[in-house]
C-alpha cells in the first residue's frame, strides 16, 4: 500500500487498511486535479468525485483544500525519502558523490513525473508561487539525518548547515531549470550537479 502522511496533518488519522486506501485515493485526486485544474480552482467536492469517496470522507481528513495539498506535499517528501533511501542502498558507504547524485535524481524525477509536484512539491509553493524556508528546512534535516550514517558523519550542528545550504541552492537552480524547460534544462542542472560538488567538497571530501 503506498505510504500516507504523518497522523499530524491529518484531522483524524486512518486506522483500519480501508480507511489509508481511501485517503489515498483522496490524495492521488488531489495532485491530478492540481495539474488539470491548478489550485486556485480545486475544491474538495471535486476531489471527492474524482476519488469516489463521499464529501465527508475528505472533511473525515480534511477542513480544506489547503490542508489536502499540505498532506500531498508531506506524502511527497515520504515518498522522496524512500527513493533516495532506495538508491543509498545500492551506493558505496562513504560516496558522497553518488548520495548527491541519488538526492538531485530522485528530486528532478518526481518534478517530471508526479502527479501536483509542481505545484506543491515538499510544500513550499502554497500560495502557488510563494517559496517559503520551512520545508526547505526540513527537506535538509530529513537528508541529514539519512545521510549522515551513509557518510559516516556526526549529523551535528556544521552538517546540517552545509546540507540546508546545499538543498536552498539546488532548489533555487533546479526552479530556474523548469522555468528554462519544462522538462528541466539539462544545461542548467548539469551546472547545479557542478556547484553542488564544489561546495560540498569543501566539507565531505
Amino acid at each position: 500500500m503506498k505510504s500516507v502522511p504523518h497522523a499530524t496533518s491529518l484531522r483524524r488519522a486512518p486506522v483500519q487498511r480501508r480507511s489509508a486506501e481511501r485517503l489515498t485515493r483522496i490524495l492521488d485526486a488531489c495532485a491530478a486535479l492540481l495539474d488539470e485544474v491548478g489550485y486556485d480552482a480545486l475544491s474538495t467536492r471535486a476531489v471527492a468525485t474524482r476519488a469516489g469517496v463521499p464529501i465527508g470522507s475528505v472533511y473525515r481528513f480534511f477542513g480544506n483544500k489547503r490542508q489536502m495539498a499540505d498532506a500531498l506535499a508531506q506524502r511527497n517528501l515520504e515518498r522522496y525519502t524512500e527513493q533516495v533511501t532506495g538508491r543509498l542502498d545500492g551506493a558505496r558507504p562513504g560516496d558522497w558523490r553518488a548520495a548527491m547524485d541519488a538526492v538531485l535524481d530522485e528530486y528532478l524525477s518526481m518534478k517530471r513525473t508526479a502527479p501536483g509536484f509542481s505545484l506543491v512539491d515538499f510544500g513550499n509553493q502554497i500560495p502557488v508561487g510563494v517559496r517559503q524556508a520551512e520545508p526547505n528546512t526540513r527537506v535538509a534535516d530529513r537528508l541529514t539525518d539519512l545521510l549522515s550514517g551513509h557518510l559516516g558523519r556526526t549529523p551535528d550542528e556544521e552538517l546540517r548547515r552545509v546540507f540546508l545550504v546545499a538543498v536552498e541552492s539546488a532548489d533555487t537552480l533546479v526552479q530556474l531549470a523548469f522555468r528554462v524547460d519544462p522538462q528541466g534544462d539539462e544545461a542548467i542542472i548539469r551546472e547545479t550537479r557542478e556547484l553542488l560538488r564544489a561546495y560540498l567538497g569543501r566539507v565531505l571530501d
